[in-house]
């Protein structure tokens, strides 16, 4: 791999990931690397003004922060095809980063580039992760990105949306956007041009393999590994006990439209943060995205089962601690 341009971002409010990224900084800077650093979070969005003030992508976007911070960066570098490795400082988690000791061997020791020098001689792996993009048809047949209720397209807004999509790394999730009337809502859920099902509670999540250990899991859906190309469609707090989560190829074509009075406004979520909001009579089409997000994999043995045992507490107690026999 090239490290001629290095973008370094970091979880905004921060203190020890802002800490890290001035050392990695320097670090890299020793390595002969050209390298920008910006905080990311909810209200700072560093990619378009990196773009506009670069004029072409970084070789490498490396990440410091929790998965929040990983699911911008994915957003905008899955299109542009620029790996990402990240790395878990000042998040919670973590599914989507590695431990934080693996950057430490590097940047304790001054003049120490052993992770950075292991990049250039191509020591690593990378992980295709599947990516969902959205749509909006607002009734005349033409997708749309938003309008004035919510983001408009990649070009204006740099919300993460490419030409006009809405993109999202693990979910998107539709929920009422009521607050004066008991939040419900009904949902029609069309798969392949075929109706499915009507789904009537808090809301729908639609997910991807890396999502599903996410808000999906946490509203009861399946645990997908990412090595798996499939869309994850989970029901949430249905008020139907037979409606459950199905799990669907990865090509099929999904369509969503609120149902109910015009006042029951439905507001459309990717990864977390809002997208725009959908009235009755509106369509969102989502289907997998072209381009999959590219995470670079540090470890010589990696295993998404020990990932899940160490992140989900799984055998052993979760107030205990004690370790499997096993």
């Amino acid at each position: 791999m090239q490290l001629n341009r290095v973008w370094l971002i970091y979880r905004a409010g921060s203190q020890a990931a802002q800490r890290q990224a001035r050392r990695t900084a320097s670090d890299l800077r020793a390595c002969g690397c050209e390298v920008r650093v910006a905080m990311s979070g909810l209200e700072a969005n560093p990619f378009p003004g990196l773009l506009a003030e670069q004029g072409e992508p970084p070789d490498l976007v490396v990440v410091l922060g929790g998965d929040g911070t990983v699911l911008g960066a994915a957003r905008h570098m899955a299109p542009l095809q620029v790996p990402i490795l990240c790395f878990n400082v000042g998040g919670h988690l973590g599914f989507l980063t590695h431990d934080r000791k693996l950057l430490h061997s590097s940047t304790d020791q001054p003049g120490s580039d052993e992770l950075w020098q292991r990049l250039r001689e191509d020591h690593f792996a990378l992980e295709r992760r599947l990516m969902l993009q959205a749509l909006i048809d607002r009734g005349d047949g033409v997708p749309q990105p938003g309008d004035g209720h919510g983001e408009a397209s990649a070009g204006s807004s740099g919300d993460g949306s490419q030409d006009g999509v809405h993109l999202a790394f693990n979910d998107f999730y539709f929920r009422p956007c009521l607050d004066e009337v008991s939040p419900t809502c009904l949902l029609e859920l069309e798969i392949d041009g075929e109706v499915v099902d009507q789904y009537r509670g808090d809301g729908l999540i639609i997910a991807t393999p890396t999502g599903s250990t996410g808000y999906a899991m946490a509203a009861g859906g399946p645990i997908l590994h990412p090595g798996i190309d499939a869309i994850v469609v989970n029901p949430i707090c249905p008020m139907s006990l037979s409606s459950r989560a199905v799990v669907v190829p990865p090509r099929s074509r999904l369509g969503v439209w609120p149902l109910g009075e015009s006042n029951r406004r439905v507001k459309l979520w990717k990864d977390g943060a809002a997208a725009t909001v959908l009235e009755p009579g509106d369509r969102c089409v989502i289907q997998q995205a072209r381009d999959h997000a590219l995470m670079v994999i540090l470890d010589q043995s990696p295993s998404y089962y020990r990932t899940l045992t160490r992140k989900l507490h799984w055998a052993g107690s979760l107030t205990s601690g004690e370790a499997s026999p096993n």
